[in-house]
């Protein structure tokens, strides 16, 4: 295909769905994007779009071009980001993600870096999934569990995060301290609506608590967080977010088979630039701080 301009008109009037939405878009008159879908049907020999009084709608071989013309798209879109964070300054766009309970680590790091640095625009994505920084998707990642394994990614030790079990002061007035983990068995407790979760302390709540015992499931850390703090039963709490909150008691101190490694990742093509060096820097000294309260 010689002429992607066609294919990028194509993309985005199946997107908007009429002909002037596409030309607002691309910024064209409306004449172009109709002269370029006709020329591209002409050139692949296919109707592309069935024309109706509503607008245009893709037929099954304008669907085909659709998804490949998304998926370049969104590539070249990562591909931009990957680019603009290559420069010599520390400023521009920043992403950073982690899994959401690390956000009260993360979030006063990042307002700190923002302070030394103005010009840094800073997102910060919570999320499950593994990003793929080959694709720049993100620059640094915060990731826990085992020392990921990608290729062309520049991987980090970072300071644990301890995890104890606490119950709520309320909880402790009404059902009592367990004194043993058999007791605990006959307690109530807050934990993961997936009940197959790889976090190291929930794979401790199975082995050790009934799963009718587990009253209160959520898919949230921070929903999980708060039943807690509302006496809704035991469960687990990073140490130093607990220490915040003077109603909860730790019933169990952190032990090593919860604390999950943790670990910074970079892209190796990113890693050496201006911004990317100075978050790290920073982010391994409040880590370490925190660590260290």
């Amino acid at each position: 295909m010689d002429n992607w301009d066609e294919i990028r008109t194509a993309f985005q009037v199946a997107r908007r769905g009429t002909v002037s939405g596409a030309a607002e878009e691309l910024g064209v008159h409306h004449a172009t994007v109709i002269r370029h879908i006709d020329a591209l049907e002409g050139r692949l020999g296919v109707k592309l779009f069935q024309r109706h009084a509503r607008g245009y709608t893709p037929t099954e071989a304008g669907e085909d071009l659709l998804r490949v013309a998304q998926t370049t798209d969104e590539q070249f879109q990562q591909l931009a980001g990957r680019i603009r964070g290559r420069g010599s300054d520390v400023s521009g766009d920043l992403i950073v993600t982690s899994v959401i309970t690390f956000a009260t680590l993360m979030i006063p790091a990042l307002a700190a870096f923002r302070a030394l640095h103005p010009e840094v625009r800073v997102r910060y994505i919570t999320d499950d999934r593994v990003f793929r920084l080959e694709y720049g998707e993100a620059h640094v990642a915060l990731r826990a569990g085992n020392a990921p394994q990608e290729p062309d990614n520049v991987v980090q030790k970072f300071p644990s995060e301890p995890v104890a079990l606490y119950a709520s002061q309320d909880y402790l007035k009404r059902r009592g301290v367990p004194k043993t983990i058999e007791d605990m068995a006959e307690h109530d407790f807050v934990g993961p609506e997936n009940l197959e979760s790889r976090a190291p302390f929930y794979r401790w709540l199975r082995e050790h608590i009934p799963d009718e015992r587990l009253v209160l499931r959520s898919t949230d850390t921070r929903v999980s967080e708060q039943a807690i703090l509302a006496g809704a039963g035991i469960g687990f709490f990073l140490v130093r977010e607990a220490r915040y909150h003077k109603s909860l008691v730790q019933l169990m101190p952190p032990q090593d088979e919860w604390t999950p490694p943790l670990w910074l990742v970079t892209h190796v093509d990113l890693h050496r630039t201006a911004k990317v060096q100075a978050f790290l820097k920073h982010l391994k000294e409040f880590g370490q701080v925190a660590a260290d309260v």
